[in-house]
């Protein structure tokens, strides 16, 4: 009860103080290129249930249709703008929308594609018993992780064999001892994180 109370005054209060600043990337994205201001996908919550994901749209439309990872800050793909909103991960913010919903939480696993749960063994499976989060400990880790899929040879492999497995075990971790003390941390260290210190 008291995370759940916790996201949504979290969520409000973020969402009003930094509206106007919100609103120029709005603007910013909307005259980055074709497309709308959102990008919106399918990812999996809790319970194994499947949820729209809102996101800044950072790269051009049909994007996906080449591949759900992104290999490196430089894809391609991105847009200008978009390249600037996911080094800050200014990208993430319309996922406030999402709590505000009740399909996520501030903090708790990041939610995967389907594609990717259908590979979760039995016990991975366990990181879908909580909401998932905008950020968590595993995002920490692997802050820079479209730098380390840009050097590799076969991303995909790589993200499926080494950064999913490994980012479950944290997330796991999670599950077992969450509290609101630690959720405060991990919020704290994310801020930290994307200001640079």
């Amino acid at each position: 009860m008291y995370k759940r109370l916790f996201d949504i005054l979290f969520s409000f209060l973020t969402l009003w103080i930094f509206a106007p600043f919100f609103l120029i990337i709005c603007i910013l994205v909307l005259f980055s290129g074709e497309g709308g201001i959102f990008f919106f996908q399918s990812r999996v919550g809790k319970d194994n249930q499947d949820f729209r994901l809102f996101k800044f749209r950072t790269m051009a439309p049909g994007s996906e249709k080449q591949g759900q990872l992104t290999v490196g800050a430089r894809d391609s793909r991105i847009t200008k703008v978009g390249y600037y909103l996911r080094k800050f991960k200014l990208d993430e913010v319309p996922q406030l929308i999402n709590v505000l919903l009740g399909d996520m939480s501030v903090v708790g696993p990041r939610p995967e594609v389907r594609k990717y749960v259908n590979l979760y063994t039995p016990e991975q499976m366990r990181v879908l018993s909580v909401q998932p989060g905008i950020t968590d400990y595993a995002s920490l880790k692997y802050f820079n992780e479209n730098e380390l899929m840009g050097n590799s040879i076969n991303p995909e492999k790589t993200y499926i064999e080494e950064i999913m497995p490994e980012k479950l075990r944290i997330n796991l971790e999670y599950v077992e001892h969450h509290s609101l003390s630690t959720d405060l941390q991990i919020i704290a260290k994310t801020i930290g994180r994307v200001l640079g210190m």
